[in-house]
């Protein structure tokens, strides 16, 4: 009885760490390929924005996604975690979406930039939940989540703040581009 017991709690404990495992490359591998396209919407927009008076602000922006994504590329190799499948995909993906918004006016690429960072500030706040069943675990990715959850917001607000809202069809275009990103972001859980 005493060995079926020991046998039974080892099982349990076995399962819960490879489930916690897979969950925390799951995490990895989708924040990875989410400040990958960050990373890449930005550089569409300053390809087309960089040389306007946006373009200082687009680049403070730009120059957080990269440290963001740096710390993902570092995460991916110090957990060994496979990025997604379908990193050639969103950078193409997003460099289109980036320059495709800037084209339509600065404020739409300030749209973009609200509707982008909306989906990752949700989803970031959804992980962080997460997490916290076991935060001395998994310190580090909590830190760092917490962290480029806040830097999200500030530029989700600099977007507001530099006239998304004023944006032709803003609720059309922040919704379409919501959408797209929840996709990406379900895809990138997966493959």
């Amino acid at each position: 009885m005493f060995a079926f017991r020991h046998q039974s709690a080892s099982l349990k404990l076995l399962t819960r760490s490879v489930s916690s495992k897979c969950k925390i490359e799951e995490i990895i591998r989708v924040d990875h390929a989410g400040e990958l396209g960050a990373d890449v919407i930005y550089a569409g927009q300053m390809a087309v924005l960089g040389s306007t008076s946006k373009g200082p602000i687009i680049k403070h922006m730009w120059d957080q996604e990269k440290g963001h994504r740096a710390k993902f590329e570092e995460l991916i190799r110090k957990h060994r975690v496979r990025p997604t499948v379908m990193t050639p995909i969103w950078k193409v993906a997003g460099f289109a979406l980036g320059a495709g918004t800037a084209l339509l006016g600065d404020k739409a690429a300030m749209a973009c930039t609200v509707a982008v960072e909306t989906v990752i500030v949700d989803h970031y706040n959804d992980q962080l939940r997460e997490l916290m069943e076991d935060p001395e675990a998994n310190k580090e990715l909590l830190e760092t989540i917490t962290r480029f959850r806040d830097e999200e917001q500030e530029h989700h607000d600099c977007g507001i703040d530099h006239g998304a809202e004023q944006a032709p069809f803003y609720k059309a275009l922040t919704e379409a581009i919501k959408l797209g990103c929840k996709g990406a972001i379900a895809i990138s859980k997966v493959i």
